[in-house]
């Protein structure tokens, strides 16, 4: 110990400048100057530089007490005090020894688990980082119906006047490829389960992926725009802010957070739309006949950037809030085929105002069936090996899906509405199924469908340009190409 002791005292003499008493064999720590001692060391080496001395100190005066003890108790000849000098030195510095070690064991112990705890984010407490965090607001009531914002009549004419303004930002960047803006997001605070946030980024990654093949740009929101829009609502107040702040924007493409591409290689028939305004994907006759709450889908569709848009975004908006949430939904209840006794939620909300307003809106509406903007994952994960096996990308229907859509899987919830073993496998699943498509760009492709890992398809080479990508999708068509103007 007193080897170790000497080399700790050393090392502080030579990097610090300090008073050492010869006498007394112990370093004066009141001259050394902490913060100098701590750059020096370091918080965790300086602790343990301090344990050493201050163990010294006790062992130092233990053994002049126990002297001063025999001394004072016993008066035989010099060679009988030296021998019980002796024997008693040695048992009392065993002690001494014992219990230093003991409380130096417990010591570290204490200190190491507190720095365990001090650098462990799983013992963080947020609430110290998210100071703006309480209690959420209280529902309002209304004696009028609720607004987005200050009603426009005139966004055509303001929109038509900004792009003649700015003719570097067109809204159409291609012939027939008109400007798109693909929205998503996902909650402000972290997923209610450890894993969600994990396939919140996989889900991500996927879009911006797509993403970057067709030359769509991507917006991805943390933001609740409005206190009073929460849950299926909150995209609603974020579109409309989106559509206004971007006029160069032909096409907003909203996207929930658990769907995802599954397709890389189809391209929106765009031309189709051209007399449309709002894209969903459903079946004309289960919304305009069946007045089926399941008619359309809300989790995936294309939205142009119009006076039109505008105006129907304020029709739908006034039963999200929470406030009349509850009250609306029995009316939807009540009026829809088979909808469940719940809350007022976007979809079937949507499906309400087409069956009962189809003269006012349905001309611009367009209830896509013929690919998947829109595909139930239960009946399609099963089926992507015979998908590999008999088909190919750029088909986009139930033989290779555009999108596969995790309704009631809830990756970022506490509880979904199915196993959750079996939607994260098969999120992943999906996730591979779209990944492989962009990794035979650059010559691999996952194991399986269920591995994270990967392997290679191809050999590398000294011609890499050489070599054909054999999707398109590395310098695929689909990418935007500016339309030269006079």
């Amino acid at each position: 110990m007193n080897l170790k002791l000497n080399a700790l005292r050393s090392k502080v003499l030579a990097r610090s400048r300090v008073s050492y008493s010869s006498g007394s064999g112990f370093v004066n720590l009141q001259y050394i100057d902490p913060k100098m001692l701590e750059r020096c060391f370091g918080p965790r080496q300086l602790w343990h530089i301090k344990r050493v001395l201050r163990n010294g100190k006790v062992t130092l005066i233990c053994l002049v007490l126990t002297i001063l003890v025999i001394g004072a108790g016993r008066f035989g000849t010099l060679e009988q005090d030296r021998e019980e000098f002796r024997e008693h030195f040695n048992s009392s510095s065993r002690r001494v020894l014992e219990e230093a070690v003991t409380a130096s064991n417990a010591a570290a112990a204490d200190t190491a688990t507190d720095a365990a705890s001090e650098y462990s984010y799983a013992n963080a407490d947020m609430t110290k980082i998210w100071a703006d965090e309480g209690e959420d607001e209280k529902p309002k009531s209304y004696s009028e119906a609720y607004t987005l914002g200050p009603q426009i009549l005139d966004w055509d004419e303001q929109r038509a006047e900004w792009l003649e303004k700015n003719p570097d930002f067109p809204n159409f960047v291609g012939p027939n490829k008109p400007r798109v803006l693909l929205v998503t997001g996902s909650s402000p605070k972290p997923c209610e389960n450890p894993i969600g946030d994990h396939y919140l980024v996989k889900s991500i990654k996927n879009k911006m992926d797509y993403a970057r093949v067709h030359g769509i740009e991507v917006f991805y929101n943390f933001a609740l725009f409005d206190a009073e829009m929460t849950g299926f609502w909150a995209k609603l107040p974020l579109i409309r802010k989106l559509l206004l702040a971007h006029p160069e924007v032909e096409f907003l493409w909203w996207m929930d957070s658990d769907a995802m591409f599954t397709d890389m290689a189809f391209e929106i028939p765009w031309e189709r739309y051209e007399n449309h305004n709002f894209v969903l994907h459903g079946w004309e006759v289960m919304v305009y006949d069946w007045h089926s709450w399941v008619g359309l889908n809300t989790g995936s569709f294309l939205l142009r950037n119009c006076q039109w848009s505008l105006d129907i975004l304020d029709v739908w908006a006034p039963m999200g809030p929470k406030a009349v949430r509850e009250e609306a939904g029995r009316l939807l209840t009540r009026e829809l085929k088979d909808r469940p006794v719940f809350e007022a939620d976007d979809q079937s909300a949507m499906v309400y105002i087409l069956a009962t307003q189809k003269e006012k809106w349905g001309d611009k509406v367009y209830i896509e069936s013929e690919y998947h903007l829109h595909g139930y994952w239960a009946i399609l994960v099963d089926r992507y090996e015979e998908m590999i096996k008999s088909y190919h990308p750029g088909l986009g229907d139930e033989r290779w899906p555009l999108v596969t859509h995790f309704v009631g899987c809830k990756p970022c919830g506490k509880f979904g509405e199915y196993p959750v073993e079996r939607c994260f496998k098969q999120m992943d699943r999906a996730f591979n199924f779209g990944d492989n498509q962009i990794m035979q760009m650059y010559g691999f492709t996952h194991k399986t469908l269920e591995s994270r890992r990967v392997k290679r398809t191809r050999n590398e080479t000294t011609n890499p340009l050489e070599i054909k990508d054999e999707l398109g999708l590395l310098h695929s068509k689909f990418k935007a190409t500016r339309v030269s103007t006079p």
